[in-house]
């Protein structure tokens, strides 16, 4: 269970060593946290159900949406599973499927039922559970939509081992990228047609014309059920060139900083000029992967670098100035 001394600033304040920007969706995730723990702990208090409410990020790939969920889950303590929406789609066995992800958190609480069932689900690319344009909506993404919504509600889970599983206290976070959202949304009609004020906070009912309403998803390809289960939406935003370049430098765990720490073990400092972040950031953006391709890039710059240096170990310093010319070894 949530330490009572952690609040919602906590949680954001974590994230912010992790995971760069999404400040919105930060504070969106860390109040449902805490949200779902006080209900947790109400509800064992006063014998009484947990309404729970469940969360759906959106936003393009490459984003954040997983690294967020998982780095929630290592300051939360508590058992942390990922699945692909996409996977269960194309199973037979769509069941067997969610109960093979429930064995899996089981596995990470290292068999403890009770320390699972306060664990974290996260379930990407849930838009792919969609008919596509021009098609009825697929049987397959529909029919694993109505599987996801007894769990995520909360439902007795029995698993090959004959454990049961209660879902109940489960928290599951959805992520999509949800292509084509923002189309459906600048067709439908916000929030005009409320009477305001002129001392009503105008940023507030911009906020609520900008978000993403049940009748989205709907248009999208959810079903009705299915959204009624994620009531709590974050939206995150692209990243930009600056965005990525801080990924690259500024978390505990950028892969900067991994680097210099490996050259370090070799008795040697590593200095990358922030024009070769530039050209990397914007090598990510061409292939439009978000920060997914940033390592890829990094490490293939690396390669012919840790290639000479064990072999000579005279070499003290290596500088590089730039993506496209060779390093300077000193």
């Amino acid at each position: 269970m949530l330490d009572p001394k952690i609040k919602p600033s906590h949680i954001v304040h974590y994230l912010d060593q992790f995971v760069i920007g999404q400040d919105v969706p930060k504070k969106i995730v860390a109040v449902a946290v805490y949200t779902h723990f006080r209900k947790i702990a109400q509800a064992q208090r006063d014998n009484n159900p947990i309404v729970k409410s469940n969360v759906l990020l959106i936003g393009s790939s490459g984003t954040g949406k997983t690294l967020m969920c998982q780095t929630l889950s290592r300051f939360l303590e508590v058992p942390f599973v990922t699945a692909e929406a996409t996977s269960l789609a194309q199973s037979r066995w769509v069941n067997d499927e969610i109960e093979a992800i429930l064995q899996r958190l089981l596995d990470t609480a290292n068999g403890d039922v009770a320390k699972a069932q306060n664990g974290i689900v996260f379930i990407d690319e849930i838009d792919k559970l969609k008919a596509k344009d021009g098609e009825e909506r697929g049987l397959s993404g529909e029919s694993v939509q109505h599987a996801l919504l007894k769990i995520m509600e909360g439902s007795q889970v029995k698993l090959s081992t004959g454990q049961y599983v209660d879902t109940t206290h489960i928290l599951f976070i959805c992520g999509g990228a949800f292509v084509g959202l923002d189309e459906i949304m600048s067709q439908t009609h916000g929030y005009g047609f409320i009477s305001t004020q002129n001392d009503d906070n105008q940023k507030i009912l911009d906020r609520l014309n900008s978000r993403v309403k049940p009748t989205d998803l709907l248009e999208y390809g959810l079903i009705p059920e299915f959204t009624g289960r994620l009531p709590i939406v974050g939206r995150f935003q692209d990243l930009t060139r600056e965005m990525l370049i801080r990924i690259m430098t500024e978390p505990r765990d950028s892969i900067y900083s991994q680097f210099r720490a490996l050259f370090k073990m070799e008795g040697v400092d590593l200095f990358v000029e922030h024009r070769v972040f530039t050209q990397i950031a914007e090598m990510a953006i061409e292939y439009k992967t978000g920060a997914r391709s940033l390592r890829g890039i990094f490490e293939e710059l690396m390669t012919p670098v840790l290639f000479v240096v064990p072999d000579n170990p005279g070499i003290r310093k290596v500088t590089v100035t730039s993506l496209f010319s060779d390093p300077t070894y000193q």
